[in-house]
């Protein structure tokens, strides 16, 4: 008993003291370790505890729900039973009301060819009992109409009670389901909370026996308490002494690391730098070869050229500018028509400072294909004065399409000398009137008509067609000079120098290989449309009326073709118009085509705008298929591989029709047409 008493006073020494971590005692460790399972322990009922009151507070509110929808059911029944009852109050009306109409005399009907009426009183009867009649016949059928409606509202609110029923039924299958969920849990958080509380006292009781096993070797274990103790105040010195110079290391390590950062991120903005070029420069790359890709698939390539604000625009609201272009990508063009944004995507957008040079490489490599045989055609749409006819054909200081790519033919030609004999031929006709006529003939007023090749190839060609050769810029200029001559042009509303016909030059490139004899020909057509215009807003009257009216009629004839082209439609209406058929070639899949829609920017012209982009966006959608070469082998035994013979051989028509001449046009003088002599005869061009 004095050994019990004297343990149990230094036990309780041993509580009194204050709670030190002891390094070396194992039991204070494990008692640790006990304690903190326990306050895990606990704080998992707390979770259980938690979780419990979630899913009462979830099933009550779900029986709130239940209840509010069994409310919100009776009101429904209620509101039902409430229309039942009136649609057949209105139903029993309705019957009563047909009863009482068939229980009346029904009218009589009389047929009568002569009646001779000697009375008024008859006559004011018989016209009073026709009223009545068909008073009451109108009666019934607005009483069978009232019936349909009773018997469809009646049918609503039957299949109105199904579905109530049927969401009830489901509600209650989803409050059952839950409530047997919620049963489910609460019961198996109430076994774990058991089962975690028996194993937790059962590990309790284990520790505690260890403990007061244990308790006899902490007294032994006090003894060594000394030394360490002083081992531990070395250490502590040591320590010490190390955290003093801690802040100059810290410092040094930061100052370290902030570098080592500032270089990463100098690193991976140059990296980020790099990566936005390349991916530009691929972005560049992509939509080079896609464009490469649409024009051997066969798409007609759509860019648009956008003219600047001149002083002919005027000045105010009117005269400001509706469009704009995407700083990233160089084929997307903005316009703000009615004050609503509408963007538009084309192979090609150029704005008003691009040059005549910039839109020429656009469509140079066309053109260079003109001479390895392939057929070509570029073509300016837009509508009057937005500088269709100075992108083709441009200012004799800054000369256009037209004159640039005859240049560039001259200069392949002259490269490729030395293994090729090349004969380049101009033509040039118009289209006035829906009349064909010829700028490079002797008379110009004379009709001209456009046949089918008789050698079966389905090839055009126009009989009579002046055709020149030219051999330098010199034989150009005449050329050019001597088609605006006869060009008929006139002054509108819109364009001091309004084109009133769609110009059509036609450049064919003939060529024989020295080596092998192989011949191709190639046809680069360049055609400058009238402006397509709004007769009010033009103020065309008398023959210029007539005029507008033939050049929207063969505008709209082109985008019925577009149409049926784009929507691959068996018949494509080419025939309609003389443009369309002149063009048939160009747009059925032989040819590279090319279309420059010409675009005005200013706000008063923004519907004419909105028109022709929308237009250049379907002609880019047409899919014709890639072009086809052109070529014959021939043989290399003389000088005639220099001759060549017309695509098809046509005797001229003794006599043609002439078109009435109109004030825009005027003769040439003589002088001009004897520098300009056709190369041998008049050929047949093929268009």
């Amino acid at each position: 008993m004095v050994e019990n008493e004297r343990l149990r006073q230094e036990l309780q020494e041993l509580r009194a003291q204050p709670a030190a971590p002891c390094p070396g005692c194992e039991h204070s460790q494990e008692s640790t370790q006990l304690r903190d399972k326990l306050s895990q322990l606990q704080l998992e009922v707390a979770e259980n505890k938690g979780m419990l009151s979630e899913l009462n507070l979830e099933v009550q509110q779900k029986t709130d729900r239940l209840a509010e929808v069994e409310l919100r059911l009776k009101d429904c029944l209620a509101e039902k039973a409430q229309e039942e009852e009136r649609l057949s109050r209105r139903l029993r009306d309705s019957h009563e009301t047909i009863a009482s109409l068939r229980a009346q005399s029904p009218p009589v009907k009389y047929v009568i060819k002569t009646v001779e009426v000697e009375s008024s009183k008859t006559k004011q009867a018989l016209s009073e009992s026709q009223a009545r009649n068909q008073h009451l016949q109108e009666q019934v059928a607005m009483q069978r109409q009232v019936l349909k409606e009773m018997e469809q509202q009646l049918h609503s609110s039957h299949q109105l009670t199904a579905q109530l029923r049927a969401q009830i039924a489901m509600y209650e299958a989803e409050l059952e389901r839950a409530h047997g969920q919620m049963l489910e849990e609460m019961q198996s958080l109430e076994e774990d909370k058991n089962r975690a509380i028996e194993e937790a006292f059962a590990r309790a009781q284990v520790e505690m026996k260890a403990v007061h096993e244990n308790l006899a070797g902490v007294r032994t274990n006090l003894l060594t308490l000394q030394p360490a103790l002083r081992t531990l105040t070395n250490d502590y010195n040591g320590l010490k002494r190390q955290v003093r110079g801690f802040p100059m290391l810290l410092q040094e390590a930061l100052r370290s690391v902030k570098a080592e950062i500032g270089q990463a991120i100098e690193e991976v903005n140059n990296n980020n730098q790099e990566l936005l070029r390349k991916y530009r420069r691929e972005l560049q790359l992509r939509k080079k070869c896609h464009n490469e890709l649409v024009r051997l698939k066969g798409n007609i390539r759509v860019i648009a050229r956008v003219r600047p604000v001149t002083k002919e625009d005027g000045e105010g609201p009117e005269a400001t500018n509706a469009v704009t272009f995407d700083p990233d990508d160089d084929s997307i063009i903005h316009l703000l028509h009615k004050g609503k944004p509408v963007s538009f995507e084309l192979d090609k957008v150029f704005s008003p400072g691009a040059s005549q040079q910039d839109v020429f490489q656009e469509v140079q490599a066309l053109i260079t294909s003109c001479i390895d045989g392939f057929n070509v055609c570029i073509f300016a749409y837009g509508q009057t004065g937005a500088g269709k006819t100075y992108t083709m054909e441009g200012t004799p200081e800054n000369p256009g399409i037209n004159q640039r790519a005859l240049q560039l033919l001259f200069s392949e030609v002259q490269e490729k000398a030395s293994d090729w004999q090349y004969t380049i031929t101009v033509s040039a006709a118009e289209i006035y009137n829906e009349v064909l006529r010829d700028l490079l003939g002797r008379e110009p007023q004379e009709k001209l008509e456009i046949r089918l090749c008789p050698d079966g190839s389905g090839q055009l060609y126009v009989p009579g067609l002046t055709e020149f050769q030219v051999q330098s810029v010199e034989d150009i200029n005449k050329v050019f000079e001597f088609g605006h001559t006869n060009r008929t042009t006139e002054f509108t509303n819109l364009n001091e120098h309004s084109s009133r016909s769609h110009a059509l030059l036609i450049v064919t490139v003939r060529g024989v290989d020295c080596s092998t004899g192989l011949r191709t020909i190639g046809k680069l057509n360049l055609v400058d449309l009238a402006g397509s215009e709004r007769v009010g807003k033009s103020g065309a009257e008398g023959h210029r009326l007539r005029e507008a009216q033939h050049i929207n009629k063969s505008l709209s004839a082109l985008g019925d073709v577009i149409a049926a082209l784009r929507s691959r439609q068996g018949h494509v209406p080419f025939r309609n118009s003389k443009l369309t058929y002149l063009l048939q070639d160009s747009l059925s899949g032989d040819s590279k085509t090319l279309m420059v829609v010409q675009v005005s920017p200013v706000e008063k012209n923004a519907s004419e705008t909105l028109y022709s982009l929308k237009f250049a966006e379907r002609v880019r959608s047409v899919e014709l298929g890639p072009g086809s070469r052109r070529t014959e082998l021939g043989s290399w035994s003389s000088q005639e591989h220099l001759e060549w013979e017309p695509a098809c051989q046509t005797p001229q028509p003794s006599a043609r029709a002439h078109s009435a001449p109109t004030s825009g046009t005027s003769s040439r003088p003589g002088s001009i047409r004897r520098k300009l002599q056709p190369s041998g005869r008049s050929r047949p061009v093929p268009v």
